[in-house]
């Protein structure tokens, strides 16, 4: 695997300093959720299949009481409808997660939560005593219907339009990386210790992207550093479920000089190439929709952007989109 070929040891991700795992299990519902409180984001992860108001209510309730910002869960496609149905939104993708299958990030901003719960519902014969707020669980949809729906939301939302003005210029610079010739990286195994140090230090300097956090329960998380002259050090944390063979790519912060974008650029391709050879099935990422830099890098070494997450990335007091991408690296190989 990555850490064996890279000499450094593998470490289990388990719960960080800034995250917590919450299990709810009774006769209604089996939920396992991952908080990842500096972010104030929430994974769900469902063990019983099918929408449920008390699947909804408990979702939720758990997330106004930690103060968290944007839900998420991944699921396969037969449970997409599930989660659509309880007012979630399917925002992203990810080829290959399951190692077979595709997994499909269904999302929900709690902004949006508040926003479409203070419209109400109002019957014309009796309205004092009909007013509620409007639910989900009430509009039974094809998935057709869900498609048709989520497809003319984002031909409306500024904020997607933006995003693909921003992948337009992206996808130009991407041309420029062909056209030149990129820096020869130094790609060095740390330690979490030392990734740490890292993270303090761009989160001081209000250029952190993550802290690191666990995505996955029972993962394998490395970190590197990428030297190149001239640049910024990249720093990079890939976390891996070996079952699936798929890994989450994490990139610290974004480059912020033309050196710093080509490192970048650089180091992110090399990655790859390497994970590539080790025989991993996908790899994944999330940069903010505002950066045709950190885009183009991704772009450059052959990702696909598959959604994008709404609010998902804390900045200062408010939140940036997130573009989801995906790339496959190899057929997988037969089960032993």
């Amino acid at each position: 695997m990555a850490a064996k070929a890279w000499g450094q040891p593998n470490q289990s991700s388990g719960t960080s300093p800034n995250g917590d795992e919450i299990v709810l299990r009774n006769d209604s519902v089996s939920l396992r959720m991952f908080l990842n409180r500096r972010a104030r984001t929430m994974r769900v992860v469902d063990f019983r299949a099918g929408p449920s108001r008390a699947k909804r209510d408990a979702v939720l309730q758990l997330a106004q009481r930690e103060g968290i910002e944007k839900i998420f869960t991944l699921v396969e496609r037969d449970e997409i409808s599930t989660w659509v149905k309880m007012g979630f939104r399917r925002e992203a993708s990810v080829p290959g997660f399951y190692k077979r299958t595709d997994a499909f990030l269904i999302g929900l901003s709690m902004k949006e939560h508040a926003a479409r719960a203070s419209h109400t519902r109002i019957s014309v014969h009796n309205p004092s005593q009909s007013i509620r707020q409007h639910d989900p669980l009430d509009d039974v949809a094809s998935d057709d219907d869900e498609e048709d729906d989520d497809a003319a939301l984002q031909v409306e939302d500024p904020a997607i339009l933006r995003a693909e003005k921003t992948l337009i210029v992206a996808k130009k610079y991407s041309k420029q990386l062909q056209a030149r010739s990129l820096p020869s990286m130094k790609i060095t195994p740390i330690d979490a210790a030392t990734a740490r140090k890292a993270v303090q230090a761009a989160q001081r300097g209000g250029r952190a992207l993550t802290g690191f956090e666990s995505f996955g329960r029972d993962a394998v998380r490395e970190y590197f550093v990428g030297s190149s002259k001239g640049a910024a050090d990249v720093v990079l944390s890939l976390e891996e479920q070996p079952c699936f063979q798929c890994v989450f790519f994490e990139l610290l912060s974004s480059p912020k000089a033309e050196q710093d974008w080509m490192a970048t650029s650089a180091m992110v391709n090399e990655v790859c190439d390497k994970l590539t050879e080790q025989g991993y099935v996908a790899t994944f990422a999330i940069s903010p929709t505002d950066d045709p830099w950190m885009a183009s890098a991704f772009v450059y070494a052959g990702f696909r952007r598959t959604g994008i997450l709404r609010d998902h990335i804390p900045v200062g007091d408010g939140r940036r989109d997130g573009y989801v991408w995906s790339r496959k690296l190899a057929i997988p190989a037969d089960d032993a």
